[in-house]
């Protein structure tokens, strides 16, 4: 398998990075009223201005399906690891990747000097690969209708996560990008898949989690994947 590279990273956008997270206890912050455009908020801000170099940023990740012969394989449940270091300038990082572990183990980075958090990326790039190949589908076909959705049919809303102990403001961002697809027909109910991302300035990386998720008409278990960043594994 090769090498997520960063050419495949900007498949939505590039990623910088927010506020300093506050080294004790967080308190939850006033959101602006105004909420920002998904896209942006996911793929335009310097996220890892609030990692400390020579921390370890861990998310778990879990992928499960329902559909029988098993497309996807059997369910994987593992992390991904991102060592912190510090990178050109005050904002930016250097940034190594352990994409899940033994046999699972995907080749990814390492990314120098990167001002935005690169798991979202990649975490969208795998996904993608999976469901280009389960639908037989070009994949560039997807990716433009992921991003296109972002940019101009996504909801955002505010919302509070806890971290730490203490409610945090945060972000939730919403889209279904093949609802109203002109090929939805070949997509086998996958036209339902729903992406969930939710960020939050308070914590390191900013990416608290992200969901695509997706059922069939009966209510049956098409896709499940998540991500979801672990603040108490090193």
């Amino acid at each position: 398998m090769k090498p997520v590279t960063i050419a495949a990273l900007l498949m939505l956008a590039s990623a910088p990075a927010l506020a300093q997270a506050t080294p004790e206890m967080p308190v939850a912050t006033k959101a602006s009223t105004a909420a920002p455009n998904a896209s942006d908020l996911l793929f335009e801000q310097p996220q890892m201005k609030n990692a400390a170099p020579g921390s370890t940023l861990t998310y778990s990740y879990l992928r499960r399906s329902g559909i029988s012969k098993g497309p996807f394989g059997p369910p994987l449940n593992d992390t991904i690891k991102l060592g912190i270091e510090p990178g050109k300038s005050a904002d930016n990082r250097d940034i190594s990747v352990a994409m899940f572990s033994g046999a699972n183990r995907f080749p990814a980075g390492p990314f120098e000097d990167m001002p935005g958090n690169p798991v979202m990326s990649l975490f969208l790039e795998h996904h993608l690969m999976d469901l280009a190949r389960v639908l037989m589908a070009n994949p560039r076909y997807i990716k433009n209708a992921i991003r296109k959705s972002l940019r101009e049919n996504a909801t955002v809303t505010q919302t509070e996560v806890d971290y730490k102990g203490a409610k945090v403001a945060a972000w939730r961002v919403e889209t279904q990008p093949f609802l109203d697809d002109k090929m939805k027909e070949r997509m086998r109910g996958f036209e339902t898949l729903k992406y969930t991302f939710v960020t939050s300035d308070a914590v390191p990386g900013e990416l608290v989690s992200i969901e695509a998720a997706a059922k069939n008409s009966e209510g049956g278990e098409l896709l499940q994947e998540n991500l979801t960043y672990d603040p108490n594994a090193g």
